[in-house]
């Protein structure tokens, strides 16, 4: 029997997770959670084998889909993380990976795909939606153009309207670190300015 914990801020979606889920064969909800820190705890009470986990949770959540997925894989006998979310851009996608999901799929993915993914993920196996793989892929062939997860985590607090020393402050590193990570960027965009790379960025779907 798979074990699965349902991480979504919205019923809606975790009601709709929960019946679809219910007429599989070897799956059982074990848990809901409606925040990220949520997520993290029942991982830690139920131990499930995977937890479905969304990106963004609302103001009533602190913590990212990210981060609850870094410190779930951080725990012992830890859960495999399977990210379901709206979001596809270079940053959500990088920081879920890069925090160890092991898929991650969109929410308009069929419910046969959705199914199949929780069972590979499970399994141990990779469980990308096409579009995510395309788009890594795309980063692979396209290296000149793809931004290191430490320079879009700067891009973004500038998108978000951070000074320099406010970027340099949230992320503790100087500002001087700062300078020289929009320098790389401005250089791999080929912009000149804060504003433009924003702008190029988002054209790119890098940030959101």
């Amino acid at each position: 029997m798979i074990r699965v914990v349902i991480a979504d801020d919205h019923p809606i979606v975790r009601a709709g997770l929960v019946a679809l889920f219910s007429q599989e064969e070897g799956l059982e909800v074990v848990a809901e959670a409606s925040t990220a820190d949520e997520a993290v705890a029942v991982a830690e009470s139920e131990n499930p084998d995977v937890v479905l986990m969304d990106l963004q949770f609302g103001a009533r959540s602190a913590t990212s889909g990210a981060d609850a997925t870094r410190r779930i894989r951080s725990l012992e006998a830890a859960p495999y993380v399977l990210v379901l979310t709206n979001y596809d851009s270079d940053s959500d996608i990088l920081g879920a990976v890069e925090a160890g999901a092991s898929g991650y799929l969109l929410k308009d993915a069929p419910p046969h795909e959705l199914v199949a993914a929780v069972r590979a993920a499970a399994a141990g196996e990779s469980a990308l939606a096409p579009v995510i793989a395309s788009r890594l892929l795309d980063r692979m062939r396209a290296p000149q153009v793809s931004l290191s997860a430490r320079e879009i985590e700067v891009l973004e607090l500038v998108g978000a309207g951070r000074s320099n020393t406010e970027v340099a402050a949230q992320l503790f590193v100087t500002e001087a670190t700062v300078k020289s990570h929009l320098a790389h960027i401005f250089s791999k965009l080929e912009v000149s300015s804060r504003t433009a790379a924003v702008s190029a960025a988002r054209r790119r779907g890098i940030l959101r």
